[in-house]
């Protein structure tokens, strides 16, 4: 699609925002009859999930992407993965809450921003970038990021929910 994508930086003004992305892409999700990646609630309606979500923005840098001026995608760049994940043992930066809004599934806005994730990574002077993901729907989500660059490294579990964690040199 010919939409223009633009992408810049947010804060914590825009986590209303990421919220409603998060939201949407959980609906988008459910209607596909995907649930176990991110549940059937909303994030915003999960109190610890926004305390999360305000807390991983307030820790790295959330980029937003736009198309016509709304809020169309989110991802967070942090120093670090989640709890759940060991850290690199060397500099990195790590992809956090990447989201589309269902409404522009298919534009190419997950794409844009992680194709930005890898450019500020190398702006930063980092050479690893990593991402982490569901690992189950038969494994769509992971062969999504390795058409985006990404290699498999370890999987995980938090609890039955199966993860896969997945590098870009840059």
């Amino acid at each position: 699609m010919d939409t223009a994508i633009t992408i810049r930086k947010g804060g914590a003004a825009d986590v209303p925002a990421m919220l409603t992305i998060l939201d949407s892409a959980v609906g988008w999700l459910n209607g596909k009859g995907i649930t176990a990646q991110w549940g059937t609630e909303p994030f915003s309606s999960r109190p610890k999930t926004v305390e999360l979500v305000e807390r991983v923005a307030g820790e790295g840098v959330p980029w937003i992407a736009e198309i016509d001026g709304v809020p169309a995608g989110t991802l967070t760049l942090t120093p670090h993965p989640g709890q759940y994940v060991a850290p690199a043992g060397e500099p990195e930066q790590y992809v956090r809450f990447l989201a589309t809004d269902g409404r522009f599934h298919g534009y190419g806005v997950g794409a844009a921003l992680l194709a930005h994730a890898a450019e500020e990574t190398r702006r930063q002077g980092v050479s690893l970038l990593r991402v982490d993901c569901f690992a189950g729907s038969e494994g769509r989500l992971v062969a999504y990021y390795e058409r985006q660059g990404f290699t498999r490294t370890e999987t995980f579990a938090v609890g039955d929910w199966p993860g896969q964690v997945l590098e870009r040199r840059v």
